[in-house]
């Protein structure tokens, strides 16, 4: 192991934590989470992370696919879901996939979230997150439908139908907050529909606010 790796697993745990402390995981805290270091990924073993410690972490390689030792056969499409999605996009580095009450429920209404709240777009998420059509888990069906919806390299999260959220970043963190303004969004729009309905930025603001992040990443 290389001498990140001990840093690595912390930063999992905190995001696992901070999933917890932001509201952002449902009844039974299901997720997984992963990182990728190299051509290797470090990622949860179980279902919930409501209590996620070292223990509860694996290494694959990413050129893995199908069931492997330390997982059971109920989490062999999770696997093929982290190390496929890694292969498909290069700048992906770290992947969330969770049940954020709101966002979910767009999930379950098959309907996007529209990038209509300004910290979306601070967040990298410029259109709205699309909804992956249901397929059964498992299935190369689900998975592919997945990686077509990153076939754009700007997209960073998708909606799964009648599922959930997967959301994606060069770092946990980063991923993690994209989720978090994912959600606050879901929930937002919810609330604006009971008041006539969600308004979109001008065409504008999606372009200003792009050139200006990238300014401040470079200045940094």
């Amino acid at each position: 192991m290389s001498d990140n790796t001990p840093n690595l697993a912390q930063e999992l745990i905190r995001t696992a934590n901070a999933l917890r402390e932001r509201g952002l995981l449902f009844r039974g805290a299901h997720a997984n989470l992963s990182a990728r270091q190299d051509d290797r990924l470090l990622i949860t073993r179980g279902g919930s992370v409501a209590n996620l410690g070292e223990k509860d972490l694996s290494w694959l390689p990413v050129a893995a696919e199908g069931l492997q030792a330390d997982f059971d056969a109920n989490y062999r499409e999770i696997i093929e879901m982290h190390t496929r999605l890694y292969r498909h996009r290069a700048n992906i580095c770290a992947i969330i996939h969770c049940h954020p009450a709101h966002s979910t429920a767009f999930a379950v209404a098959q309907q996007p979230v529209p990038a209509v709240y300004e910290p979306m777009l601070r967040q990298g998420m410029h259109t709205d997150v699309p909804v992956v059509a249901w397929a059964p888990r498992g299935s190369s069906a689900s998975v592919n439908g997945i990686l077509e919806a990153f076939d754009r390299p700007d997209k960073v999260a998708v909606l799964l139908a009648n599922h959930g959220v997967l959301v994606t970043g060069e770092t946990p963190e980063v991923a993690l907050n994209r989720l978090t303004a994912l959600e606050e969004a879901a929930e937002l729009v919810l609330h604006a529909r009971v008041l006539g309905g969600e308004k979109a930025l001008p065409d504008a603001a999606y372009q200003e606010v792009a050139e200006r992040m990238q300014r401040f990443r470079k200045a940094s």
